[in-house]
């Protein structure tokens, strides 16, 4: 058996007797200094051993996201209508998307941006409008209004139909030897003067400019059809009035005008409808956009190619005047990829403050046209977009904290020959910003810290020993002068 003598031959901690110590006022200067050393350093190593430690590589885009990104975005219009509004996909591979409703929502909007009302539905896609084969005869047999008789017409008639055209559109001209046929034939099925419950009419925009604004007419030609509301007893009176989006021929405006005339009795032309009729042609009359502007929201999948986002007036039976066009725009919103939740983006930038700057740079910003540039402006937003992955390291493997797209952004307004637009063109990095965390070992901490204490402790041992045998030479030295 191993002897107690034995062991403590290996201690390598042997102690020195306490009367053969000696305290000095140098060491316990020393001796503060190091214990106040020692707490400072710790509290250093600490605060590095708490501290979030990354790394930032680019690698290539190896996303989880497949082959498509989704385009999330929330853009107000002031002077654009819901009823044209147009949301269009072009891509370098040739991808072409028209008027994409699937995904998209529309609101009316006045011209401070507030809603006008529900959401204003753009309705089934229709065949291709028909228009009839009759000859401008010269005859008319719709009543032309104008600015100072409108509201007299609207509230004398319980249902007043009115063709908006401009003489220079190619749909209005075809439009018109049907129109005033039809409107011949109604007005000899019901007399306005003895029946008076319906009468065809129409406004010349090219003259009426303001009238039409009134009436948020963006398109020509543009049918509204104006039924008294259910306070034609007041003053001013209220009337609800939808657009016709059917067939152009005679045939089809008789069947519709007569379909609208049919529910309303001929003594009830002087009181309210208190119910709007549902009959075989209500799927070509929607309800006519409240306000001249629309704030459109949703997403888009694109590709993973340089590609066009572009807003415009859209139609294809409908004539716009470029230079009346204004698509001036503010963005609420407007991202890259799945939406980040903001609890998640809050908690990722207190490990990398820097994360998400460029995330939705473009949210709040205005693009308006006050006309200085002229008409026929076109506004381009050039995207340059890339993707950014923070992943964490823990118990050897990896979870991914976030998946954002950031981009950069360049704006202009430019005249155009064609027909203005709102236009995002986007292209996508190769790359992406991979940005790792690194988690630091809690046994290289308490290394760290015993090194701390020992250094300094040991550091402080020497310096105390050199100052206590100069204090002693210092004291001989005076000694031998003395004697």
């Amino acid at each position: 058996m191993v002897s107690t003598n034995k062991l403590k031959s290996v201690d390598f901690y042997r102690k020195i007797p306490r009367d053969l110590t000696e305290a000095s006022l140098s060491g316990a200067g020393l001796s503060i200094v190091a214990a106040l050393a020692m707490m400072f350093l710790f509290g250093m190593e600490l605060n590095n051993y708490l501290t979030v430690d990354t790394s930032t590589s680019v690698i290539v885009d190896n996303s989880s996201d497949g082959e498509f990104l989704r385009i999330d975005f929330n853009l107000s219009f002031p002077s654009l209508s819901c009823e044209f509004a147009s949301v269009d996909v072009s891509d370098v591979l040739g991808t072409n998307r028209l008027n994409i409703t699937k995904t998209i929502r529309k609101f009316s909007i006045d011209h401070d941006l507030k809603p006008t009302g529900s959401e204003f539905h753009s309705g089934p896609v229709l065949h291709l409008i028909n228009h009839g084969d009759e000859v401008d005869e010269g005859s008319e047999g719709s009543v032309s209004l104008k600015a100072h008789n409108f509201d007299q017409y609207l509230h004398q008639y319980p249902i007043l139909v009115v063709n908006f055209y401009a003489p220079w559109c190619y749909w209005s001209n075809r439009l018109k030897p049907s129109w005033e046929k039809a409107a011949k034939i109604i007005r000899e099925s019901y007399d306005p003067e003895i029946d008076g419950r319906i009468l065809l009419a129409k406004v010349d925009c090219t003259e009426e400019g303001d009238l039409c604004r009134r009436n948020h007419i963006q398109g020509y030609p543009s049918i509204r059809i104006f039924r008294k509301g259910s306070d034609i007893r007041d003053e001013h009176g209220h009337h609800d009035h939808e657009s016709y989006y059917g067939d152009r021929d005679t045939d089809s405006l008789v069947k519709t005008m007569e379909g609208l005339v049919a529910p309303i009795a001929v003594e009830s032309q002087r009181h309210a409808l208190e119910h709007k009729p549902e009959n075989a042609t209500e799927h070509v009359k929607r309800p006519a956009p409240s306000a001249g502007g629309c704030r459109i929201e949703g997403y888009v999948r694109v590709k993973k190619v340089p590609g066009n986002l572009m807003i415009s007036a859209r139609s294809g039976a409908h004539s716009f005047d470029s230079t009346q066009m204004n698509l001036s725009h503010v963005i609420s919103h407007f991202s890259f990829g799945m939406k980040v939740l903001p609890r998640v983006m809050s908690d990722v930038k207190r490990l990398l403050p820097y994360i998400g700057r460029s995330y939705d740079r473009l949210n709040g910003r205005s693009f308006i046209n006050h006309r200085d540039v002229g008409a026929n402006v076109t506004i381009e937003h050039y995207l340059q977009v890339v993707k950014t992955e923070v992943v964490t390291r823990r118990s050897s493997a990896e979870h991914k904290l976030i998946e954002e797209y950031e981009y950069t952004a360049h704006s202009s307004l430019a005249q155009t020959v064609y027909m203005p637009t709102a236009k995002f063109h986007f292209e996508l990095s190769p790359m992406q910003v991979l940005i790792t965390e690194n988690p630091k070992s809690f046994s290289h901490f308490i290394t760290n810290v015993c090194a701390i204490i020992g250094g300094v402790f040991t550091v402080a041992g020497i310096l105390d020993s050199i100052l206590h045998n100069t204090f002693r030479m210092i004291k001989k030295v005076e000694l031998g002068k003395n004697f």
